[in-house]
């Protein structure tokens, strides 16, 4: 040890670390958490091979912060690629529509999906999984027969699935389809919102020409 014992440096250096650790993860609870196994781990380790006390534990809450930070971002990144976007819808429904953040979980949800799916497998997927229309109705919106409707709706399903599948590009503005969605989810009535999916799908197959 560098002229301190273990007990006195864990009362010198513990609210640096504290600080350090909040600092990063700006959350009280995770950075006390950081701390308190980065000294767990310091405890069982040869002290005589730490040069400097100090610097060690500094660079070890730090890289711990670090990795948390990694994990959660990792962690995020599959929940929204796995996400059930009726399940948002639910709580969008119950929810007072006031809550920003909730909003923006929304918002999210939907910009998987609209990065993820081609407009004709996005439209069946949002009128069979959230606005509960079976597939007659849903072919009647999309001008395709029930069986392909099947197969865009399975296709849809299983890409949102695909955790292998990661959104690495610029996601398109789409402000617009967006807010035709959640005045949809809030009023509970798609009219309006089919006739948008309806102009994504020509303008997507106006694109292709």
């Amino acid at each position: 040890m560098n002229k301190v014992n273990q007990a006195q440096a864990i009362v010198i250096y513990q609210p640096l670390l504290h600080q350090i650790a909040y600092n990063l993860l700006r959350c009280k609870a995770d950075a006390e958490d950081i701390v308190q196994d980065t000294f767990v781990k310091w405890l069982s380790i040869d002290q005589k091979k730490i040069e400097n006390t100090k610097a060690y534990l500094i660079k070890a809450v730090t890289n711990n912060c670090l990795k948390h930070l990694q994990a959660l971002k990792k962690k995020k990144e599959e929940y929204w690629d796995s996400i059930q976007l009726s399940e948002l819808v639910v709580k969008f429904k119950e929810s007072d529509f006031a809550h920003i953040d909730f909003e923006k979980e929304l918002s999210a949800a939907f910009k998987v999906i609209q990065a993820k799916l081609e407009p004709l497998e996005r439209a069946a997927y949002l009128l069979k999984e959230v606005f509960d229309f079976d597939y007659e109705a849903i072919q009647k919106v999309l001008d395709k027969k029930a069986d392909h409707c099947r197969q865009l709706f399975s296709r849809a399903r299983k890409k949102l699935n695909d955790e292998s599948d990661k959104i690495k590009i610029s996601l398109p503005d789409t402000s617009h389809l967006f807010e035709s969605f959640k005045n949809a989810c809030y009023l509970d009535n798609a009219a309006d919102f089919v006739q948008h999916l309806k102009s994504d799908i020509a303008g997507a197959l106006q694109k292709k020409k």
